[in-house]
């Protein structure tokens, strides 16, 4: 029976925002299964469709915000942003290599080297949530003005 549950399909990889995201990803050529909004990340995630991992650093996390119920496995560690040499092991003790993942990381750029990496060792729906949590910098060098996760007006908390 466990040989039978192993072998189904993933749930909710066929949602028309998922499917749209890997077209995209093919004819642009990304090593992942692609890039999606922050809204649709955040409608995937509320429906169950998707876990939604943060992986910018713990201090990060602590003192710019979070998305509650988030998952967390750091990409890159401390104020110096040291790569994390266990992140695949991390990702997968918390989700599955058949979940729908979106990674969540500042601007979307570390999300993206996240799921390329997760996508080498065999997971088979990794997307980058694209804009990130705080968005790109604009022209005065701050974030959070023009574009991500809380630009949007989606869910976070603060400690």
């Amino acid at each position: 029976m466990s040989a039978v549950l192993a072998e189904a399909p993933a749930t909710g990889v066929d949602h028309p925002y998922l499917s749209r995201a890997r077209e995209q990803a093919r004819a642009i050529g990304l090593p992942f299964a692609g890039g999606i909004s922050p809204q649709q990340a955040f409608e995937l995630f509320q429906a169950g469709i998707a876990r939604l991992v943060d992986v910018r650093s713990a201090e990060e996390r602590k003192f710019v915000g979070q998305v509650p119920e988030s998952l967390h496995v750091a990409w890159a560690t401390g104020t110096a942003l040291v790569r994390n040499p266990r992140f695949v092991r991390e990702l997968e003790a918390k989700v599955g290599k058949r979940d729908v993942v979106l990674l969540l990381c500042r601007s979307g750029k570390r999300s993206a080297l996240a799921a390329e990496a997760a996508t080498k060792v065999g997971f088979e729906h990794v997307f980058n949530v694209l804009e990130g949590f705080e968005g790109e910098l604009n022209e005065l060098k701050q974030r959070g003005g023009s574009d991500g996760w809380r630009h949007r007006g989606l869910p976070w908390i603060q400690d």
